[in-house]
């Protein structure tokens, strides 16, 4: 190399190639490499202080207090640091120790601080130590135990008792008259779905309702979500009280509906309740610093004028400035917002009547007050009084007691109200865990229980004190904290033994409500019965540990999804396709399984697109009822709902199992053997449709599922099985339904062209369903072999070839030639710019999954697709797989109308990632 700097070009010579490089060109390329690693030379890649860099045998114990035993070229650093360590120490001792952080009074301000984006429940500490948990809908709640209990908490179901906090569920209270309250709610119920508020025994406040919302006079489209209501009995007074008990995830479109048809805009002025403490807490504090003799706490900043750190409980953790109460001007209604003001546990199993009377007594009278200087019990020694009051409480007390007489919740009247007042279940606990037993001699041929069976809880004794928003306070702010039992208890002369608080014990009234567990089939009725305990806000704990020492098992979200999975019923808001907040869950869902799928490397992903799954992620709901009614258009049977009269469809020329409505021809077995492949693109093999958003087609509203009580039943029992010869005659004859004929299922498809059906769906043989899987129809052939073979397993899906492969495998090499062409991009050739445009179209494709608009959905695969399975897994209450989901309600006919009478509701099962059919029976239970 020559030393003129006006040489610019290196010259390299190995054997007989000679290599040339451009010294400046090159040298700008390799400045970036060389100012990092100069960074990364004089940066310390470790947390260790100066000296300790230095080889061991230049160490000196004095470096750590004295700079100037280092070298002189680390002095200037160890100067630094030291400063540095001064500056950390400072803004250090403004953080308080672990014993101070530890107290109790900074515990409840550090708790305070947490739960402001996420509420807590009041049983939240205690979940938080057992329980994985997990934020939704704004709370804090407790998903699953950290220990291995999935059979346990089945078998608590089964045959003991399972405890679960419900508290997040929101209330909403309605005030008015009761004429105003009916007309307007009749605008978003139907009498079609079942129950309604005008329901007369809900409406005396016996029993508990349940119904689904929908908008005003838009049913049976934009549904809102399901609900409870609850009546308060009549007393007297003009106005009634209604609560309605909803899924958080729910509240703010039914509350926003409320308002509109109240027209209530203008909230109304009332006093928001401060988070509530003891008045003994706040002695105790007080005392602390004013005592003589005692070391003093540290005074706050604000000294005298600082307020004591309150724990918050019910609605403490509200905006100060949000209103929850609205007043309608015109009709004088009144919605308020009770969510966290009324605690809700739920007992499930047999046992609960055992463990509710074992764990609750009813309060003892009382007359007297016990102290002139507070208001604990006052309203009870008001009530007391009373002649009425006392009778009805005793009365309430006696049917209490009764229940311990009965076997199983199951046994008493859906949705029956039972009001009392019962004293501290904190004076009843054993010594010990202990596990509530029936006592089996009083089991007996009782006539009282005969009449509590045939009659239920009568209308007076369903009334509760609950109701009044100035005894929940007074109950909530008067209670006895756990410092001074514990004093108490400790001052026994015999330890252990039953602390008597005599008129010193707290009245608290409480609401059972009657959960009456599966009903709809006839498998395992009144399974999952249980009651719902209702309780004044901060009274969760006093009666939490009470039933965790009577052997209950607590079980989480999960536990409640496997509740309402082994009872056949949706689950709110998951199984709700059609309301906004099943929208929502959905899409939330598919984001969460699209990132688990890419966290995958890509040689241990599924690939869906060769199992022939359009969408493995998210149940396509829109598309799928769209499909199925162009099917029908296109084979002329489907008559569309603009016809001015149903009588229209019984013409004749209507062939509902014409062959051309498949627009794929499902194939033989023979020929599945033979075919390797089967190729699918967007133009051969499928129908592309129109204004579809890949897997983003969820339901849009004029998709709904049906709730139509009658039309159910009549699906219901076409859907049943052949097994004997007329044995479908004689079932819908006693149903009192109809034989499915051209005439009957026409009108229907006219009324309901793109709805869709809950059903539920129960393996032949071997299997399990999981989420998302494909519910298909059987062909001739595939029944044909079930019928030969009974250890027919069923058929397979022949392999699809990915279509987009080639471009997935494009891209990469796009990518490649990305990364050298910005190497010559920094040697200064302007010709190897990337072109943006080509590798932004293919930015998403991912390997194994569907990237264009999806295609006809129901003739994608050689089954034509009838739903989709939104839960299932393997029953331990049937022991084999069970699913649940939602089918087009045209394919359901369609299906039902072409299968043989011995075959009828016989489906086909496909998980997204298999190509192995599972026969599996289909049911719809009402």
């Amino acid at each position: 190399m020559s030393s003129d700097p006006s040489f610019d070009f290196c010259r390299f010579s190995c054997s007989n190639a000679v290599l040339f490089i451009l010294v400046s060109t090159f040298a700008q390329a390799r400045a970036a490499e060389i100012n990092a690693m100069l960074k990364a030379v004089a940066q310390k890649s470790s947390n260790s202080l100066v000296f300790q860099t230095l080889p061991r045998h230049m160490r000196r114990r004095a470096m750590s207090h004295n700079i100037k035993r280092l070298p002189r070229r680390l002095q200037e650093i160890a100067r630094k640091e030291a400063e540095k360590a001064v500056h950390q120490k400072k803004e250090q001792s403004k953080t308080k120790c672990r014993k101070a952080r530890r107290r109790h009074i900074n515990l409840v301000a550090e708790f305070n601080r947490r739960q402001r984006k996420n509420i807590w429940l009041e049983t939240h500490i205690w979940h938080a130590k057992r329980f994985h948990m997990v934020k939704k809908w704004g709370y804090c709640l407790g998903n699953s135990p950290t220990e291995k209990s999935y059979r346990a908490c089945y078998r608590a179901m089964t045959r003991h008792c399972l405890l679960q906090d419900l508290s997040y569920y929101c209330c909403l209270e309605l005030t008015g008259k009761e004429n105003e309250l009916l007309k307007q709610l009749a605008r978003i119920c139907s009498i079609d779905t079942g129950l309604t508020f005008e329901e007369a025994c809900c409406l005396s406040g016996r029993f508990e309702g349940s119904l689904n919302l929908y908008r005003a006079d838009r049913y049976p489209e934009d549904m809102l979500g399901p609900v409870t209501f609850i009546w308060k009995p009549r007393d007297g007074s003009e106005n009634r009280h209604l609560w309605i008990w909803m899924h958080p995830a729910l509240k703010q479109d039914i509350l926003r509906e409320l308002k509109a048809i109240f027209q209530c805009s203008e909230p109304e002025e009332i006093h928001i309740p401060e988070p509530v403490t003891t008045s003994i807490q706040e002695e105790k504090q007080m005392d602390g610093v004013l005592s003589l003799g005692k070391k003093r706490k540290k005074e706050d900043k604000e000294g005298e004028k600082a307020v004591p750190v309150k724990k918050i409980i019910g609605d403490g953790t509200r905006d100060p400035f949000q209103s929850y109460c609205w007043i309608s001007q015109t009709t004088s209604v009144v919605i308020s917002d009770r969510t966290m003001e009324i605690l809700r546990y739920r007992l499930i199993g047999p046992l609960s009547h055992s463990v509710l009377t074992e764990t609750l007594k009813a309060a003892s009278l009382q007359t007297e007050m016990a102290d002139s200087e507070t208001e604990l019990n006052n309203w009870w020694v008001e009530n007391c009084k009373d002649s009425e009051k006392v009778s009805l409480h005793q009365h309430q007390s006696a049917i209490f007691e009764l229940l311990e007489g009965i076997s199983s919740p199951s046994e008493m009247p859906p949705g029956t109200i039972l009001g009392l007042t019962v004293g501290d279940p904190r004076v009843n606990l054993p010594k010990k865990k202990t596990k509530a037993m029936p006592d089996f001699e009083k089991y007996q041929d009782n006539d009282k229980v005969r009449q509590l069976y045939l009659e239920g809880v009568p209308v007076d004794c369903a009334h509760s004190f609950i109701w009044d928003q100035d005894i929940c306070k007074n109950v909530t702010e008067n209670k006895i904290s756990e410092q001074d039992l514990n004093h108490m208890r400790a001052q026994l002369l015999v330890p252990g033994s039953h602390l008597d608080l005599g008129p010193c014990e707290s009245k608290i009234p409480i609401l059972l409500v009657q959960q009456p567990g599966k009903m709809a089939g006839e498998d395992r009725p009144g399974w999952g019965s249980g009651w719902d305990i209702y309780l004044p806000k901060g009274w969760g704990m006093a009666f939490w540990i009470p039933f965790i020492y009577r052997g209950v098992r607590v079980g989480g979200l999960q536990e409640a999804l496997k509740h309402s999975e082994y009872q056949k019923t949706p689950h709110t808001p998951n199984d709700f396709p059609d309301c906004q907040a099943g929208m929502q869950f959905a899409k939330e869902l598919e984001t969460s399984l699209l990132e688990k799928f890419k966290r995958r490397p890509p040689a241990k992903r599924a690939n869906y697109v060769k199992m022939g799954t359009l969408s493995p992620f998210v149940c396509p709901w829109g598309q799928l009822t769209k499909n199925w009614e162009g099917r029908m258009k296109a084979s002329g049977e489907f008559v569309h709902q603009s016809s001015p009269q149903p009588e229209r469809c019984k013409t004749e020329g209507h062939s509902f199992c014409d062959p051309k409505a498949e627009v794929v021809e499902e194939a033989s077995p023979e020929t599945r053997e033979v075919e390797e492949t089967m190729e699918v693109t967007s133009s051969e093999g499928a129908l592309k449709t129109e204004d579809v958003t890949g897997t983003q087609d969820f339901c849009h509203g004029s998709e709904f599922a049906v709730e139509n009580e009658k039309l159910l039943m009549q699906l219901s029992a076409w859907c049943y099985p052949t097994a004997g010869k007329d044995r479908r005659i004689r079932l819908i004859s006693r149903l009192g339904q109809k034989e499915m004929t051209e005439d009957v299922f026409l009108p229907i498809l006219m009324s309901y062209p793109r709805a869709l059906v809950w059903v539920n769906l129960s393996l032949l043989r071997k299997g399990n369903p999981e989420l998302h899987a494909m519910i298909c129809i059987p062909t001739e052939d595939d029944l044909l072999h079930l019928s030969k073979n009974k250890l027919f397993c069923g058929p397979q899906e022949p392999k699809h070839r990915d279509i987009f492969k080639h471009k997935v495998q494009k891209l990469k090499e796009e990518k490649k030639k990305k990364k050298k062409d910005n190497m010559k991009a920094l040697e200064g050739d302007p010709l190897g710019i990337p072109d943006k445009e080509a590798t932004e179209e293919h930015e998403d494709l991912i390997l194994g999954l569907w990237a264009d608009a999806l295609p006809d959905v129901t003739s994608h695969c050689s089954r034509t697709l009838l739903g989709y399975v939104t839960r299932g897994d393997f029953s331990l209450a049937v022991g084999c797989g069970e699913a649940l989901g939602f089918v087009s309600l045209t394919g359901l006919l369609y299906m039902l109308h072409n299968q043989p009478a011995d075959k009828k509701g016989i489906v086909l099962l496909r998980t997204p990632a298999s190509l192995q059919y599972r026969f599996a029976r289909l049911n719809i239970e009402v």
